[in-house]
């Protein structure tokens, strides 16, 4: 090992002067910063893509629930129960994802439901289905983000929609 005092002074010198690699360490200094933004960019544009998705299969399987009951469900005293597993279904495909861009969604629940409402319409009372829906969506790259803290879990959330009945 060559030992410091006996490199000549100047070889010192411009060695601490020396600024080659600076860009090197300033770009590794910066990547995980960068890192972090492109996935948190990436992961929230397919979560606002996975809720939209969830979002129109539930507003679909509220029009098409609300088209196939019969238009008395209010005075026949019949509910929407046996519509649960169409809703599902239509809530399900909506979810189902492309290579492109995979959901990584679950339905955990659907639930029609049926209100009537009084008032002046063609047919008092009207009845009015909902949909509502849970749907869970996992973080498919949330081991990412546990490099700068905890890994994230799953997000949950609820979506509802409605539509009056029309009858079939």
């Amino acid at each position: 090992a060559v030992q410091m005092s006996a490199l000549p002074h100047n070889a010192i010198a411009r060695f601490l002067k020396c600024d080659r690699g600076a860009m090197l360490v300033e770009f590794c200094m910066a990547l995980p910063v960068l890192l972090l933004f492109f996935a948190v960019s990436v992961e929230g544009g397919r979560i606002a893509w996975t809720y939209q998705s969830a979002a129109a299969g539930v507003r679909d399987a509220a029009r098409m629930v609300a088209r196939m009951a019969p238009d008395d469900l209010c005075t026949s005293g019949s509910g929407v129960a046996g519509y649960d597993a169409l809703a599902t279904q239509i809530v399900t495909n909506s979810l189902s994802g492309t290579s492109t861009i995979p959901n990584g969604a679950t339905v955990v629940d659907v639930a029609p439901t049926l209100r009537c409402v009084p008032g002046s319409f063609r047919l008092n009372p009207t009845p009015i289905v909902e949909i509502r829906a849970e749907v869970q969506i996992d973080y498919l790259r949330g081991n990412i983000f546990g490099l700068f803290g905890n890994s994230l879990g799953p997000l949950n959330m609820e979506l509802a929609d409605q539509s009056r009945v029309f009858g079939n």
